[in-house]
């Protein structure tokens, strides 16, 4: 009797000294769906005491809520990074990153640093990197052995059998080609203006080549299953899902570089748990659990050493498309000023019309 009284007292005692620690502590992340899998939840909750409550956006959504609250409500955020510097710069609705609490050896080199440069504002980063993708040339290397850059989209050798999209990414692909960044002349309107005259022209140049200008991924996948295209500009996941299917066929890093998104951490301005979100995106970037994210939604993440302990099929993938020197190669989406948006429509819409 003594003995279970004896044991009463010490738990309150501890309850009471521990600041009523019987309550679980709590995050509150403002994600994609399906970026915070269950078993990663539960095993942080078993690690840290810290429940990860999830709630389900988009990047629209997430400016939206933490415009209203001007950055409170949630502990962590995921928005990509191309939707931060420029909603920053407007609404400070995030704060800089504390790089001391983060471990940054869990993450590539090479993305961490391009996702510091493109979320500056005010001479410091807001955010980190988590899962990203790519669109590149998706080739019949059967067909055509020789395809390795967007500039293939234009060549005259596969005349009939090219598809892409007559979008955003196809000129910005033509003009890395070209041996141009255009993500440099961003900030120049005018300059950004002449090399898009070049690309229109080539394009224009170059349509009779094309077999169509697809707008429909699976009916794109399904015009390289049939063999009448060739030569695509695509996602890396329609690559490795037709790879699987045609080992002739598969996703190719262009020579000029892949064109990169990535979705990343980044704190709100209000945000309270602070210590629980540095916590989680250390959590998460550990490659044994980075790599169960990878497994289950099969995108690839930042995280170091990741993708050598994900599921076969996907090793290979990323083996074959991305070897380091190609990840490093990859040129990363930065916020597109608003004004250059008019000139990309109008470009479009003349490719689309020319005869």
């Amino acid at each position: 009797m003594r003995k279970h009284l004896f044991r009463i007292v010490i738990a309150v005692v501890f309850v009471i000294f521990s600041g009523g620690a019987a309550q679980s502590e709590t995050l509150q992340l403002l994600t994609w769906k399906d970026y915070a899998p269950k078993a990663l939840r539960d095993k942080f909750m078993q690690e840290t005491g810290i429940e990860v409550q999830t709630t389900f956006s988009n990047n629209e959504e997430m400016i939206a809520k933490l415009r209203a609250t001007r950055g409170a409500g949630f502990d962590l955020a995921q928005p990509s990074q191309d939707r931060i510097s420029s909603v920053q710069e407007k609404f400070k609705i995030y704060q800089a990153i504390d790089f001391s609490q983060l471990n940054t050896d869990l993450f590539i080199a090479s993305m961490l640093e391009a996702v510091k440069n493109n979320t500056m504002v005010e001479g410091k980063a807001h955010a980190v990197p988590f899962c990203w993708g790519s669109s590149g040339l998706i080739v019949n290397r059967k067909m055509a052995p020789t395809a390795t850059d967007y500039s293939d989209l234009l060549n005259a050798m596969y005349a009939g059998r090219i598809s892409y999209r007559l979008k955003r990414p196809t000129l910005i692909g033509i003009a890395f080609a070209m041996g141009e960044d255009p993500f440099a002349k961003y900030g120049n309107a005018a300059e950004y203006n002449v090399l898009m005259d070049k690309v229109e022209n080539a394009l224009i140049a170059g349509k009779g080549l094309v077999k169509n200008y697809w707008t429909n991924g699976d009916n794109l996948l399904q015009l390289l299953r049939s063999g009448e295209v060739y030569v695509a500009m695509g996602w890396d996941g329609g690559g490795w899902k037709l790879h699987a299917e045609n080992p002739d066929i598969d996703f190719i890093a262009p020579a000029s570089g892949a064109l990169g998104w990535i979705d990343t951490f980044a704190i709100p301005a209000k945000a309270k748990n602070i210590s629980g979100a540095y916590k989680w995106i250390n959590f998460i970037m550990r490659p044994e659990n980075a790599a169960v994210f990878t497994n289950q939604e099969k995108y690839a993440t930042a995280s170091q050493g990741a993708a050598d302990l994900t599921d076969p099929e996907i090793k290979a993938n990323f083996n074959r498309s991305f070897p380091p020197a190609e990840i490093d190669n990859i040129n990363w989406y930065p916020p597109v000023p608003a004004n250059l948006e008019k000139i990309e429509s109008k470009l479009l819409d003349r490719v689309k019309s020319a005869q």
